[in-house]
């Protein structure tokens, strides 16, 4: 299980936290917010039971789950940037 990752996005004046959490491999799904100001401006629930699915040793599913969580941030700080959830 992969605790979660969190990254702090400034634009245009403003910084958002951006969080994920993994809420574990036996319900194969972890949580993406966006927080702006400390007030929740969005929120995600990906599942990843297809990773599960493959039946991967677990160092190696939790190094692509580490990647997936990871692209997930980078997609949603895009967004910010682009003006899309601000």
């Amino acid at each position: 299980m992969i605790v979660g990752l969190n990254r702090v996005v400034s634009h245009a004046g403003k910084d958002y936290h951006l969080q994920v959490e993994d809420l574990g491999f036996e319900v194969a799904v972890f949580d993406v917010r966006a927080y702006d100001g400390g007030s929740l401006l969005w929120h995600k629930r990906m599942s990843y039971a297809d990773l599960v699915q493959r039946a991967l040793p677990r160092e190696e599913a939790e190094r692509e789950l580490r990647a997936m969580m990871d692209k997930t941030l980078h997609t949603l700080e895009a967004a910010i940037v682009k003006g899309k959830l601000t």
